[in-house]
Formats: C-alpha cells, sequence, structure tokens
C-alpha cells in the first residue's frame, strides 16, 4: 500500500493589517483596547518571570540578597508600560486608517 501526498505549495494572499494570520486592521475600537491590553499584560508577565529568574541567578551565583521585588517594579512594570503605549499607539493607527478608509 503506497500512501501519497498533495504538498502543493499555496500562499494565500495576506491583507494588510493582519498578524500571524490575525486581521487587526479590521478590529473595532474596542477589541483594540482589548487586543492591546492582552500584549500589554503578557509582556508584562513574561518580562517578570524573565526578571524573576535572572534574579535568583545573580542571588545564587553571587551569594547576593537582591529583593525580588525589583522584578516587578524595575523590570516588569517598565517593559509592560512600553508595551502597552506601543500596541495602543499601532492599533489606534490601523482603526484610524480604517475609519478614514470608509469615509
Amino acid at each position: 500500500m503506497t500512501m501519497t501526498t498533495d504538498m502543493t505549495n499555496s500562499t494565500a494572499p495576506v491583507k494588510p493589517g493582519t498578524l500571524f494570520g490575525i486581521p487587526v486592521g479590521e478590529l473595532g475600537w474596542f477589541a483594540s483596547l482589548l487586543m492591546g491590553t492582552a500584549v500589554g499584560f503578557a509582556a508584562f508577565f513574561a518580562a517578570t518571570f524573565v526578571g524573576i529568574i535572572s534574579i535568583m541567578a545573580i542571588n545564587t551565583i553571587g551569594h547576593h540578597a537582591i529583593d525580588y521585588s525589583l522584578a516587578y517594579k524595575r523590570i516588569g512594570l517598565p517593559i509592560g508600560l512600553l508595551v502597552i503605549a506601543v500596541a495602543y499607539a499601532y492599533l489606534a493607527t490601523l482603526w484610524t486608517k480604517r475609519i478614514l478608509r470608509k469615509a
């Protein structure tokens, strides 16, 4: 028994305003706020995790006593706020372009 597979290389056209196939250019204002906030929170948690792991490694290797709350204050919060501001600006630009294009 032989198995044949059809591996055609079909490339779908990419619409402008898509990110990994998600049509971010077609989001409304509330969905844009929700997506921007979600990206900001994800960046905050990822940066805080990396900060905690880094502080743990520094404390272990160098026999220091760095406070873990610095991971939230000095690493996670600034990165989260920066990412949320950039996401809001990007999504607001896409939303404004879509609204002006319809008018």
